[in-house]
């Protein structure tokens, strides 16, 4: 087996605030969809997308991407097995790049996990979902499964036992 862990991403802290913003603003077009020159948005966007993504991450200008490795690190090391870190957004690798390189290990299963927890989220519930079907046709071979939604039962729990952690005991 191995694992793909989707985590969400984050922009760099270095990006300057112009690259944010036109970021942003270039997206927000894209989902508005109601262009003439809809290509010509796309194709900045994609570029932008692309120097995000491939931005060079360290600890200090992406915490939250250091922090999705050491998930990936605690994780390979608990459950044994490649353990392979794909993003909805701003870096890289996507989701259908890690995908694509879980699909080349020798196993013949892939597990695809998030930490995101509950239902009604657009990237566990809808984006997810998508790059495994783009994933499964294009690796009909592999056995690709969504280990999602978690039951709420066990995010309670999960979420109890660290609440009371930080509660002194008398």
């Amino acid at each position: 087996m191995s694992i793909v862990l989707a985590m969400h991403g984050a922009t760099p802290n270095d990006l300057t605030e112009a690259e944010r913003v036109a970021y942003f603003r270039l997206r927000a077009q894209l989902h508005a969809s109601t262009l003439d020159n809809q290509a010509a948005v796309q194709r900045e966007h994609d570029a932008l997308d692309a120097k995000i993504r491939n931005w060079p991450r360290t600890r200090e200008n992406d915490p939250f991407h250091a922090g999705s490795q050491d998930l990936a690190d605690a994780l390979r090391r608990a459950v044994e097995c490649p353990v392979i870190v794909g993003f909805n957004e701003f870096c890289a690798p996507d989701l259908d790049m890690a995908l694509d390189q879980a699909a080349h290990l020798p196993h013949p299963m892939i597990l695809v996990v998030t930490p995101m927890m509950t239902v009604g989220g657009g990237h566990a519930g809808g984006d997810l979902p998508a790059a495994i079907q783009r994933a499964q046709a294009r690796y009909p071979d592999r056995q690709i499964r969504y280990a999602w939604p978690f039951p709420t039962t066990e995010i309670a729990r999960f979420l109890a036992e660290q609440i009371l952690a930080f509660v002194p005991h008398a």
